[in-house]
């Protein structure tokens, strides 16, 4: 089973989130919810990732990591 970091990021001019995982390139989404956001970035990886399958191409190695900065 690979894993995936992803980011998700409060768009403060609508609202909604954004998703996204550093290490595929060109995939984000969004949703109306955090939640929302983030079962659909879910989702977008396993397709990504079975389309890749079928296609016979490798599955790209998971580099990035995420940490949280706390600021004084």
């Amino acid at each position: 089973m690979a894993v995936y970091p992803i980011a998700l990021i409060k768009c403060n001019s609508y609202g909604n989130y954004s998703a996204y995982s550093p290490d595929l390139p060109g995939y984000a989404v969004i949703g109306a919810t955090r939640e929302e956001a983030e079962q659909n970035i879910h989702e977008a990886i396993e397709l990504h990732l079975q389309g890749l399958k079928e296609d016979g191409l490798s599955i790209p190695q998971s580099t990035s990591f995420a940490e949280h900065v706390a600021i004084r």
